[in-house]
């Protein structure tokens, strides 16, 4: 990846020309914050580089910035800011050119924007990093001709958002995160605004309301007219682990198959496939997409990898090993004789033979609320050594780095770095 970028603080101004630069607009990505309902799997890595379909979320919102032509972005990093810096660089890689300005302390949306005003002098778009979006989100709002659009759209959820009443096409009202949602019309987080925003922004911020939904209900009272413009293209949020298990498997259904690697004789593969570059599919495989194995992986023989799974690179799944419907992260080794369905399994976790998870509901503790999630299996964080024999029933969390000894039934939850004999 290139290294060559540049990270801004708030008070400097640095322009960085290119050659033939045209562009629509500048975009500004809000990536700084942790993905704490997330957790253990964002104790190394902010929410927008969490793997879909083998590829960081917040590659999503560049490649639909890419594809309507707004090649200038500024993304606003802070929690674990390398991981992005280091994956994305400059931008040139992905066809984009890319600024970095940081925000010391995540304490609000809104104040995580003005870091980036000395870095716009137009119109611009404002976006989440932590979303899945495609051309057509952008090209909705692109094509209003309001000065300030807001997209929004319709939520399972509506509570985790900034919920908003829309009469005639405008927004009436907008509510952060309310106990009882009034409706399920929600505030996406993308807009499209002028830059007269940052003086609202500052008057927030001076009186300690950080958030973007602050200085919109501001703007409202302000008398502007805010356009509720309807998300046509793909939007999906990822707010649970179970979340993450469901976007992922919707934007595995997008795949072309691809071989880079080696597939032996006696190898099944159904449906598409992506196969990444130095990894083996031993003899006696089964495999029915969709289905993404990242490189240097080692599967099999005579495993068996359906549906709805992602693999990440230098994975090795062990023989008569079965893999359903779940997100395998990079460095992961699962033993043989093990079953995996509609789980996730972290980075670099280890996990020997006849291994088990079982599928079903369960009330699951995310922040000290509960919440029934069905048809779930489990959630092992990153660095696990999980002994032979290990069942965990439904819905169970094993933090990051803990041990767990052979034979163990796990029915309850494990914080990070424990052991269990």
């Amino acid at each position: 990846m290139f290294q060559d970028y540049k990270i801004i603080t708030p008070n400097a101004k640095i322009k960085i020309w290119f050659r033939n630069s045209l562009h629509i607009m500048k975009a500004v990505i809000l990536a700084a914050g942790e993905g704490t309902r997330l957790k253990p799997f964002t104790e190394s890595m902010p929410k927008v580089m969490l793997p879909v379909a083998n590829k960081p979320i917040l590659s999503y919102t560049i490649e639909a910035l890419k594809r309507n032509g707004i090649m200038d972005i500024v993304i606003v990093v802070g929690y674990k800011k390398e991981s992005i810096m280091d994956y994305f660089g400059n931008g040139k890689e992905f066809g984009v050119r890319i600024e970095y300005v940081m925000q010391e302390k995540q304490i609000g949306t809104g104040h995580a924007l003005l870091q980036a005003e000395n870095y716009l002098d137009e119109d611009f778009i404002l976006l989440p990093g932590d979303n899945i979006i495609d051309g057509g989100s952008i090209s909705s709002l692109l094509k209003e001709d309001c000065e300030i659009c807001m997209l929004v759209e319709k939520s399972t959820y509506p509570s985790k958002y900034g919920v908003v009443e829309v009469k005639e096409g405008m927004i009436k009202s907008m509510v952060e995160k309310p106990e009882i949602a009034e409706t399920n019309i929600i505030s996406t987080g993308i807009f499209k605004l002028p830059l007269s925003v940052f003086d609202f922004l500052k008057n927030n911020v001076k009186q300690g309301n950080n958030s973007i939904t602050d200085s919109i209900r501001s703007m409202i009272d302000a008398g502007k007219n805010i356009c509720a413009v309807s998300c046509k293209g793909k939007w999906m949020d990822i707010v649970y682990p179970w979340n993450w298990l469901e976007v992922n498997s919707k934007s595995l259904k997008n795949l072309s198959s691809v071989s880079g690697g080696k597939i032996e004789k006696n190898v099944v593969i159904k449906g598409d496939v992506i196969v990444g570059r130095d990894s083996i599919i031993h003899s006696g495989c089964y495999i029915a997409g969709p289905v993404v194995i990242g490189r240097g992986c080692e599967i099999g023989p005579n495993a068996c990898i359906f549906s709805s799974t992602s693999i990440g690179d230098n994975v090795a799944i062990y023989p008569f090993t079965e893999i359903r419907h779940s997100i395998i992260m990079d460095g992961a080794t699962i033993g043989s004789h093990s079953f995996v369905s509609k789980s996730i399994v972290g980075k670099g976790t280890k996990i020997s033979s006849r291994f088990s998870n079982i599928v079903g509901s369960a009330v699951i503790d995310i922040d000290g609320k509960f919440h029934r999630a069905r048809d779930i299996g489990t959630f092992i964080g990153e660095g696990c050594e999980i002994g032979d024999g290990v069942v965990i029933t439904p819905g169970k969390i094993v933090g990051s780095n803990c041990q767990i000894e052979p034979l163990n039934l796990i029915n309850r939850n494990i914080p990070d770095r424990s052991k269990v004999i």
